[in-house]
């Protein structure tokens, strides 16, 4: 699995961890403190390219495999997890339904997107609804000339800047769940109340509701009771895409703990020279490395175009975990400055915790991948 990337690989790794190095860094602290979403610096990821990477250049993409796309996505998340959770939402989940079933006015908002000019949301969980996405109650009524959607989402990431979301919703002609592009003016979208996170702060969540909201029929994404299908299409990136968010902040916690051990002395040395730190930065290399390394094996075996599904899953499960156990090992070398809000291990501490839930919670895939070994 350790392989040695091309130099497109490397340009685009280079090109992120300069911008990460430069430009979010130095705001991270600003973006958790404030809680408001990092307009300035999603726009000018944006001009990077990033949003456009997975998509072909016909469409306004650059048609770069995964293995570019989880390296950008790493060192995003290395910068301001809050950040790189609201891009990458925009890079995929907000943005691939509109390009893979949207029609030629819908697909003028997914241009716009792709240039971060336009910002998209998904609205999948609902307060009943979350990992059983088949028990949601949202309803669109199918009429002659368009839908009325009714429902109520949470969770839904950066509603309170989003320009348009696409709603996963049953309708009373089809099994199954159909996928609808609603523009966030329309009359009967409301964006209900800010959910306030232990972490991720800066990706602003909120919940959203509709209430009557017109549609016409070309809002309809795909086929009535499809949406399911054109989900699955998608949940293996939507995986690797975890994996790296978690490889990311892990190695943001593990450098700055690292740094900090060779500068913080007691009993007249660095604390690095000390057994016990030695092996508990050991064990988190250990971790980081092959957290890191499965996560970009499965984004290779997506590239090959081979099945990936249970490798996928196994990323996102590792990397998670990982994640969460390196930041806490990382904060306890700063001992009680680890618990400081002055210092950032608190901050990927907090957010690292996101990368337990989203793309399927550890549980799920656990019962998941014994499926996948014929348990």
């Amino acid at each position: 699995m350790n392989y040695t990337l091309n130099e497109i690989q490397k340009v685009t790794k280079d090109t992120f961890k300069e911008f990460v190095d430069k430009r979010v860094m130095p705001l991270a602290a600003s973006i958790d403190e404030k809680a408001e979403f990092p307009m300035e610096l999603f726009k000018e990821v944006g001009e990077l390219g990033f949003f456009g990477m997975r998509y072909p250049e016909e469409v306004g993409g650059s048609n770069m495999d995964t293995v570019s796309y989880s390296l950008a996505v790493m060192e995003l998340a290395r910068g301001s997890l809050s950040l790189a959770a609201a891009c990458t939402m925009q890079s995929l989940m907000a943005t691939y339904f509109l390009y893979r079933l949207g029609d030629e006015e819908v697909r003028k908002h997914f241009s716009a997107a792709l240039k971060g000019a336009e910002i998209g949301g998904i609205c999948m969980t609902e307060p009943n609804a979350g990992t059983d996405l088949f028990s949601l109650q949202s309803k669109a009524q199918v009429l002659e000339d368009g839908f009325v959607l009714n429902g109520q989402k949470t969770w839904v990431t950066s509603a309170p800047v989003a320009d348009f979301f696409t709603v996963l919703a049953k309708t009373d002609k089809a099994e199954g769940i159909s996928i609808f592009f609603v523009p966030t003016h329309l009359k009967g979208v409301n964006i209900g109340k800010s959910i306030e996170k232990l972490g991720i702060k800066g990706s602003v969540t909120s919940e959203v509701s509709f209430d009557n909201v017109k549609l016409p029929k070309n809002y309809l994404l795909g086929e009535l009771g499809d949406g399911s299908k054109y989900l699955r299409e998608i949940l293996t990136e939507i995986r690797i895409m975890t994996a790296a968010l978690a490889v990311g902040v892990a190695t943001a916690a593990f450098e700055y703990a690292l740094q900090y051990s060779k500068e913080r002395e007691q009993f007249g040395r660095p604390i690095c020279k000390f057994q016990a730190v030695k092996m508990s930065f050991a064990e988190m290399a250990v971790q980081l490395e092959t957290a890191k390394q499965y996560a970009l094996h499965a984004a290779s075996l997506s590239d090959a175009g081979h099945t990936q599904q249970k490798e996928a899953m196994i990323a996102k499960l590792h990397a998670s975990e990982c994640a969460n156990s390196i930041c806490d090992k990382a904060s306890r070398v700063l001992a009680s400055y680890g618990y400081a809000m002055e210092y950032p291990l608190q901050r990927y501490l907090r957010d690292a915790r996101f990368t337990l839930i989203g793309g399927g919670t550890s549980e799920i895939l656990k019962i998941n991948i014994g499926k996948e070994l014929g348990l």
